[in-house]
């Protein structure tokens, strides 16, 4: 169950691809993958989301692929069935977590206090995503982890390419972006490079923000 999030904490970015449309998932995923990104989170909200998972797992590349949005222990269970590797919720379910645990597959519930934190840990879960992280801001991982320092965090909602160093300096252990990085309209234009372009801004800003703490 921990290699899925072994790889998120190595690799400190999931892209989070919410479309009106998944049809062109595939060249999304090899966009992103082009430009250093190798997690995608495809939202569940997504029309022909579990298709979608399906598509990326048989593709060459070797991309970790999950659900997000996922709000219910039946939707948890329709994902790991499509394949998803790891699971994010907007909110806290301990019954998702729980679906999760069951088929070894982790799940990352959203949370904004503490108390939400720990009974996400009580429940299963050992990474947490803290949504929406904009009105917190970079410095709410130190807070967290001062009393729960064994909770994993992702910081999502808020975050982009031009303040993700700063998350990944105060000690987030992930980050998840979803329009910044990959916009509806340049998917529907079919400007796939500006989302590889994308892609290696942000890996950029992660690696001169690992430098930097070294």
């Amino acid at each position: 169950m921990n290699n899925a999030l072994d790889m998120v904490k190595q690799e400190k970015i999931v892209s989070i691809i919410r479309l009106d449309q998944a049809d062109q998932v595939e060249e999304v995923a090899r966009s992103l993958y082009r430009g250093g990104i190798n997690i995608i989170e495809v939202t569940m909200n997504t029309p022909g989301a579990l298709e979608a998972i399906r598509t990326i797992n048989h593709m060459p590349e070797a991309i970790l692929v999950g659900a997000g949005t996922v709000l219910d222990a039946a939707s948890a269970n329709a994902a790991i069935r499509a394949g998803a590797k790891f699971l994010l919720a907007p909110t806290l379910n301990t019954e998702t977590i729980k679906m999760g645990n069951r088929y070894g597959v982790p799940v990352i519930p959203g949370v904004m206090t503490p108390t939400e934190a720990l009974t996400a840990h009580e429940a299963g879960a050992t990474m947490v995503k803290v949504f929406p992280v904009r009105s917190l801001g970079p410095a709410f991982a130190k807070d967290m982890k001062g009393p729960l320092p064994q909770t994993e965090l992702m910081a999502v909602g808020g975050v982009s390419a031009e303040n993700a160093g700063e998350f990944f300096q105060a000690g987030w252990d992930a980050v998840g972006i979803g329009g910044s990085l990959v916009n509806a309209q340049l998917v529907k234009e079919k400007r796939f490079e500006e989302i590889e372009t994308a892609a290696r801004k942000l890996v950029d800003a992660r690696d001169k923000a690992i430098q930097s703490s070294k």
